[in-house]
């Protein structure tokens, strides 16, 4: 029998690492997006008045454009008992569910405004928000392209959300496919 130590570096030595890494593309105004993106991503920056952000004064605005060319939008959705909020994303995602079940999302742009501070800087869903836009693009079978912001300044595109969660959980871990 080995000494417990070299069992342990025999495991040590077959161990190799791996990297993840994600491209996007990185814009310095909305001047230069195409007129498509540019008009989402300003229909995102108006709906962030919509907010209800009493407490953090952080409006986050969401609008999807559907295959079907259907604009939906969201809004982040705060409460003084403060784990009972809900983020901008996932109301946008529920309000495509329900009114336009199945219909996949082709872009989602996102953009928020801190009325406390800094506005410039293109900011990325939540942990949560991340998980539930990978469920969505799983179930429909469909990569939403994403386009992050503030109210000026920087913008990042992403072509697929699910790169912004790799490894996943989800319902292929739910049901041991």
């Amino acid at each position: 029998m080995q000494p417990m130590h070299e069992d342990f570096l025999s495991k040590q030595i077959a161990m190799r690492t791996a990297k993840l890494e994600i491209d996007y593309e990185v814009y310095s105004s909305a001047e230069e997006l195409n007129a498509s993106d540019r008009d989402l991503l300003q229909k995102a920056r108006d709906v962030t008045s919509k907010a209800y952000a009493p407490y953090s004064h952080f409006q986050v605005g969401a609008i999807a454009h559907l295959e079907d060319g259907t604009l939906a939008e969201g809004t982040n959705q705060e409460n003084a008992s403060y784990p009972v909020g809900v983020c901008a994303e996932r109301v946008l995602l529920g309000n495509v569910a329900m009114l336009h079940p199945g219909q996949p999302i082709k872009t989602l742009a996102i953009a928020y405004h801190n009325l406390d501070g800094d506005s410039s800087k293109p900011v990325s869903p939540c942990g949560m928000c991340r998980q539930a836009i990978s469920e969505y693009e799983a179930r429909t079978g469909r990569s939403i392209r994403l386009i992050l912001s503030g109210m000026e300044g920087a913008i990042f595109i992403i072509q697929r959300a699910g790169d912004l969660l790799p490894m996943s959980f989800g319902s292929k871990d739910l049901l041991g496919e």
